[in-house]
C-alpha cells in the first residue's frame, strides 16, 4: 500500500491557531506519528509526505506529488477552528462521491478506528470540495482532529500522549482497510503493558477496578525493586510491540496517563503467560 501523507499548512501558512498551539505544528507531529507507526508495525507500507518538517507547500504541489507516484491512498491531517466553542472530530471525502463509493467506504473504515481512541466529540462523517479530496487521482479522506481554538480539546492537543493514540487511530483505520499484515517480532520478547505501580495492594485494586469499568481487563501483580515490593497493574502481554502499542494507547485515553510497556525476554525459566499476538 503507498500512503501518500499530508501534514496541513506548513511554511508561511500556519493554518488554524489558540490556546498557545499552531495548527501547522500538531498536523506534523500526528502525520509522523502516523507515518513511523506504519512503517514499524506493518509490512508492505510505502509512505510518502508531503512534509516532514516546516516548509512551504502549495496545495497544487501536494496533489500533483501523490498522482505522480501513484499512491493508493490521500490521507490529510488537520486541525478545526472556529468560534471557541465548538469542539470535536469530523471528515471529508469529496462531496460529489456517493455514500457507497470505495472512498465512502473508506472513510467508514478510519472514521470508526479513529473515534475508537481520540476522545473527542463526534461530529460525523461529512464531504466537502476540498483541493486535495477533488484533484487526488486517488481515494482520499481530510481528517480534522479537535477544535484549536476550544480550550478543551487544546488541552488534549498539548499531550504527547493524546497525538500518538490519534495517530494510532488513523493507524488501525487504514491497516483495516487495506488489509495490512502486522510484521512479527523474531526477537522471542514480551511486551507487558504496565497501567501503574503501587506500594499498596489496595490502590492496585482500585486501578484494576477502574481499567475493568471502561472495559479493559487487567490485573495485579508483584515485583520487588530493591528490596520493596510493589503491586504492578498489567493490562495484557504481546509479542508484537504494535499491539502492546495499541493496547497502550486505550490505557492512556482512558486516562491513566502513568502507563508505559515493559519489555522482557521470554526464556524457558519463565513462568506461563497468557501471551497475544
Amino acid at each position: 500500500m503507498k500512503l501518500y501523507l499530508d501534514p496541513g499548512h506548513g511554511g508561511t501558512d500556519n493554518g488554524a491557531s489558540g490556546n498557545g498551539l499552531v495548527e501547522k505544528e500538531v498536523n506534523l507531529d500526528i502525520a509522523l506519528r502516523i507515518r513511523n507507526t506504519l512503517i514499524n508495525s506493518y509490512n508492505n507500507v510505502e509512505v510518502r509526505m508531503s512534509r516532514t518538517s516546516d516548509i512551504t507547500k502549495s496545495l497544487q504541489q501536494r496533489t500533483d506529488e501523490a498522482n505522480a507516484w501513484g499512491a493508493d491512498y490521500f490521507l490529510s491531517i488537520h486541525c478545526n477552528a472556529f468560534n471557541g466553542s465548538a469542539r470535536g472530530y469530523e471528515d471529508y471525502i469529496h462531496n460529489e462521491l456517493s455514500d457507497s463509493s470505495l472512498t465512502a467506504r473508506y472513510q467508514d473504515i478510519l472514521h470508526t478506528e479513529i473515534t475508537k481512541l481520540n476522545q473527542l466529540t463526534n461530529r460525523g462523517q461529512k464531504k466537502a470540495n476540498f483541493h486535495v479530496l477533488r484533484e487526488s487521482n486517488m481515494p482520499a479522506l481530510l481528517t480534522e482532529n479537535g477544535f484549536i481554538d476550544n480550550a478543551q480539546d487544546a488541552n488534549l492537543m498539548k499531550q504527547s500522549s493524546w497525538r500518538q493514540a490519534v495517530a494510532q487511530g488513523h493507524v488501525n483505520g487504514l491497516a483495516r482497510a487495506f488489509n495490512l499484515t502486522p510484521k512479527q517480532d523474531d526477537t522471542g520478547a514480551l511486551y507487558k503493558v504496565i497501567a501503574g505501580s503501587f506500594r499498596t495492594r489496595d490502590n492496585a485494586e482500585e486501578r484494576v477496578n477502574f481499567l475493568q469499568s471502561k472495559g479493559i481487563e487487567s490485573f495485579i501483580g508483584t515485583v520487588v525493586i530493591s528490596g520493596v515490593t510493589w503491586f504492578r497493574v498489567q493490562s495484557g502481554a504481546f509479542s508484537n510491540r504494535a499491539n502492546a502499542e495499541e493496547r497502550l494507547a486505550e490505557v492512556r485515553n482512558a486516562g491513566i496517563t502513568d502507563a508505559y510497556i515493559v519489555m522482557e525476554q521470554r526464556t524457558a525459566e519463565l513462568e506461563p503467560v497468557v501471551v497475544s499476538e
